[in-house]
């Protein structure tokens, strides 16, 4: 007895559906696709009533306005720009890399090489601006960087202002707290020398 005759009696018969799919099985492209374009192809009347529908659809989105949210983004970063196609490798490639240092490499790779500063103000939509101004930032902190991680660039970035501006963190803090509280505080000594 062959050693897996046991396995092989097991196996059952392949369906006809499933004997084509198996013959099917890397099969060259210009034997498979004269057969599918066939079988894709529409009636003339139903062509007809899809084309128009379609042209009704884009006509109707294109009359809406003002684009905002997604639609504003999708408007301002078309895939006619070298952003938005940056954009969309971005959304369809971030979903399928499982580890934290890839998605930080793709996302220096795609968002540190765009002109975001040319899509400022562009928009009507405030969320498409504030996205903008994100994007930027982004860019800049990831572009000139070397660091692993856009964190390290900006601290960096944070300690290389407070010695070209003289300007640290507690009085930056202080001002915070004072904004945000709606309270005069009187800055402390150290943050008041230059």
């Amino acid at each position: 007895m062959p050693p897996f005759d046991v396995f092989a009696r097991s196996i059952q018969r392949q369906s006809p559906l499933r004997a084509a799919i198996t013959a099917a099985w890397r099969r060259p492209e210009t034997e498979c696709l004269p057969s599918l374009i066939e079988q894709a192809s529409l009636p003339p009347a139903q062509t007809v009533r899809a084309r128009t529908l379609a042209m009704r659809l884009v006509d109707a989105l294109r009359a809406k306005t003002p684009p905002g949210g997604v639609e504003g983004l999708i408007h301002e970063y078309a895939l006619s720009s070298q952003e938005g196609v940056a954009l969309m490798c971005l959304a369809e490639a971030l979903l399928r890399i499982p580890d934290d240092d890839t998605r930080d490499a793709l996302i220096r790779d795609k968002i540190g090489g765009g002109d975001w500063r040319a899509h400022l103000g562009h928009s009507p939509s405030l969320f498409v601006n504030a996205a903008t101004w994100g994007l930027l930032l982004t860019g800049r902190l990831t572009a000139t960087s070397s660091e692993r991680t856009p964190s390290t660039r900006l601290n960096r970035s944070i300690a290389a202002s407070r010695r070209s501006y003289g300007i640290g963190l507690r009085r930056v803090f202080s001002w915070l707290a004072e904004v945000t509280a709606h309270t005069t505080v009187a800055p402390s000594p150290a943050s008041s020398r230059r």
